[in-house]
């Protein structure tokens, strides 16, 4: 049901970073392909500094369905991903936790979703102990659609 292309709506986040750079903030495009029946192939389309990158990632599927697991580099760095809610043909919330950090993503299969879907994403982000201070929306405009392979990053 995730399967395929998606754009990320908004996110609400304590990441210090998102904050000092949401000025900056880029249009992002995911697209999700199922691998082997249960992982998740995540390629996520963005620009850094005009330039069009795909971001490549790997979500293993976790005891429960709805839930995977984003394994970073360093010890201590997974990330587990729970959908928290969805309609395939129209919008995914999923919440992300590493530690005891979590961030709440809204992705819509087009790059603008009905204000039924915001009042959803809002209330998700409020049950998480998250607020309208930390939730950052996307651009509408300017999508990636396609990188050379020199900008791919595994």
């Amino acid at each position: 049901q995730l399967a395929g292309r998606w754009f990320l709506v908004g996110v609400a986040s304590r990441c210090s970073y998102l904050a000092e750079h949401s000025h900056q903030l880029e249009a992002t495009a995911v697209t999700v392909t199922v691998l082997d029946g249960q992982s998740l192939a995540i390629s996520t389309f963005r620009k850094l500094d005009g330039i069009c990158w795909e971001i490549r990632q790997r979500y293993l599927p976790a005891q429960a369905r709805g839930r995977f697991l984003l394994k970073g580099r360093g010890h201590g760095s997974k990330v587990d991903v729970v959908v928290g809610e969805m309609d395939p043909s129209s919008f995914a919330i999923l919440y992300y936790q590493k530690g005891r950090s979590i961030s709440v993503k809204l992705y819509g299969r087009s790059s603008q979703v009905s204000g039924t879907v915001m009042d959803k994403f809002e209330q998700h982000v409020r049950s998480v102990g998250l607020s309208e201070d930390v939730t950052y929306y996307f651009p509408t405009y300017g999508f990636c659609d396609s990188v050379d392979e020199f900008h791919i990053l595994d």
